[in-house]
């Protein structure tokens, strides 16, 4: 099988390796630079849990490709290289680009992604940073088939973990990897008997992306909401933060609740 992989995060960089560990061929890799443009916002923003996939790429023997909305280079630019290489699969895993139809009908099974929630339950930007904060106690993977909207492709598996009492971010985080590795590898292994469910998109939730400032802590908030707040957003992510009278933040990494 001959897969295009288009990424940019350390997500991206351990099912690459997981991938090739299984004997999986990747034909080439697409990366973006760790800052870049999203066009909803047109302004420079950075990729916090970014990985280095064209050193990764080029210690394999990958052929690489940079895709930079600085430099106005597109993925759309790299139509004519991506159907040389005539993919079977593309697989678009942290990756924060929208996939063209063009491209997408390049390969035999379409593009795949995969969304670290539960669809259609928080689709859109850091799904796992809001479920901590709203609380829930489960969430999981989901490999879908790519379409026009987002996060809105029929699905092709999913796995569920629980969010425990005292998992932060990174906790969480890894158990998302661990889950994609499993459904990904079991999909690509019987990629002829797979029966994709199309999403009702009625029940679609579209969260946003979240920016640097959006850490700053609500003290109005209860106990339980700030707890969730703090530990949705510490390493690798920038941080929830408190603003201090000589102008500094006050960045929280850890934090635990009591009675007094």
């Amino acid at each position: 099988m001959k897969i295009i992989f288009l990424g940019a995060t350390k997500f991206s960089e351990e099912i690459i390796n997981h991938l090739l560990k299984n004997g999986i061929n990747i034909s080439a890799i697409f990366y973006i630079p760790e800052y870049f443009i999203i066009s909803y916002r047109q302004s420079l923003v950075r990729n916090y849990n970014y990985a280095d996939l064209k050193t990764l790429a080029q210690e394999n023997k990958i052929p690489n490709y940079e895709v930079n909305s600085v430099t106005g280079k597109k993925l759309l630019d790299y139509k004519e290289i991506i159907s040389l290489f005539q993919p079977d699969l593309i697989l678009t895993i942290g990756w924060y680009y929208k996939v063209p139809e063009s491209i997408r009908n390049l390969a035999k099974y379409g593009a795949w992604g995969i969304h670290a929630s539960l669809l259609p339950q928080y689709g859109g930007g850091a799904p796992l940073v809001w479920a901590i904060i709203n609380g829930e106690k489960e969430t999981g993977v989901t490999l879908f088939k790519l379409s026009e909207g987002v996060d809105d492709g029929d699905i092709i598996a999913q796995f569920k973990f629980n969010i425990g009492k005292d998992d932060y971010i990174e906790h969480v985080y890894r158990k998302a990897i661990k889950a994609s590795k499993r459904i990904l590898l079991s999909s690509l292994k019987n990629i002829d008997c797979l029966k994709l469910k199309p999403q009702n998109k009625n029940l679609i939730q579209i969260f946003s992306q979240r920016e640097p400032k959006d850490g700053e802590i609500d003290l109005s908030k209860n106990a339980k909401e700030l707890y969730n707040f703090i530990r949705a957003q510490t390493k690798p992510y920038p941080g929830a933060y408190l603003k201090t009278i000589d102008g500094k933040k006050l960045i929280i990494e850890r934090v635990r609740v009591e009675d007094f």
